[in-house]
Order: structure tokens, then sequence, then C-alpha cells
């Protein structure tokens, strides 16, 4: 979607993150994990195949959590934000500049503004969890083929 920022106003793309966030966050590894347990049922499994449904269990998690608390919470901040600066006039540009100048003097933008930071933070380290556990997930796989 980084393009959609040079054709785009700041408006519109935010309006484009909101309608395709739930896609973006939508759990895939559902699947993974139902597969993956049966195939492998946990009584007979290795510990190695136990390992792996377990970073599948913790991918699936970390995905959960971004669907369920991280992506409300970011559209509700989004909104709240937008509202602000649509009455101290800015937003309508890409980028952080008028924000930034308009938060030094607006307490109430600078408290959002921190918000949406740890907000977001905390949507990418769910996102990095998430991705370690399938890049080992994948590992495992790799180590599978025969070539």
């Amino acid at each position: 979607m980084g393009w959609l920022t040079r054709f785009l106003g700041a408006v519109a793309f935010l309006a484009v993150g909101v309608i395709f966030s739930p896609e973006t966050f939508g759990s895939k590894s559902d699947v993974s994990v139902g597969s993956f347990a049966y195939l492998h049922p946990w009584k007979s499994s290795s510990t190695a195949e136990k390992y792996q449904l377990g970073f599948l269990l913790s991918a699936f998690a970390f995905n959960l959590a971004n669907l369920l608390v991280f992506t409300p919470m970011t559209i509700e901040m989004m909104k709240q934000r937008h509202k602000v600066e649509r009455e101290s006039n800015i937003g309508e540009e890409v980028g952080w500049s008028k924000n930034m100048e308009v938060a030094k003097v607006n307490p109430k933008l600078k408290a959002m503004n921190k918000k949406f930071g740890m907000i977001h933070g905390l949507s990418s380290l769910a996102n990095i969890m998430s991705f370690g556990s399938l890049a080992m997930h994948s590992w495992y796989l790799a180590g599978k083929l025969n070539l």
C-alpha cells in the first residue's frame, strides 16, 4: 500500500487502511494449526513436532491479538486523531511535519500521538513474533525436504 501515499491524500489513505486492516491481520494460521494438529496427534508426536505445534499456536495467538485487540484500538485512535487534526486544520497531507508542529502546542494531540505510537509498536511486535514463529516452522518444514 506504499504507492497509495503518492496518489491519495492522507484521509483517503487512512480510509483504505481501515477497510483492508482486518484482512491484513486476519489469522491465516488457524488452518495451519488445525491441519498440523490433525496430522500429528499430540500423544504420538515427537518432541520436534510438539514444538512446531507450539510455534503455530503462538503465531495464531499473536495474529488473533492483532485482529481482536490492536486493530480495533488502532482504528479508534485513528478516528479520534483525525477529528482532532480536522479541528486544527491539518491531516490532509501525508507525513508528520504539521502534526508534530501542532502537537507541540496541543497537549491532546501530543497524548494521542504517544498512545498511537504505543499501540502501533505493540501491533508491530505481535507481527514480528508471529513472523518469527512461522519462520521457525518454515525451517522445520525445509528440513523435511528430500532433494
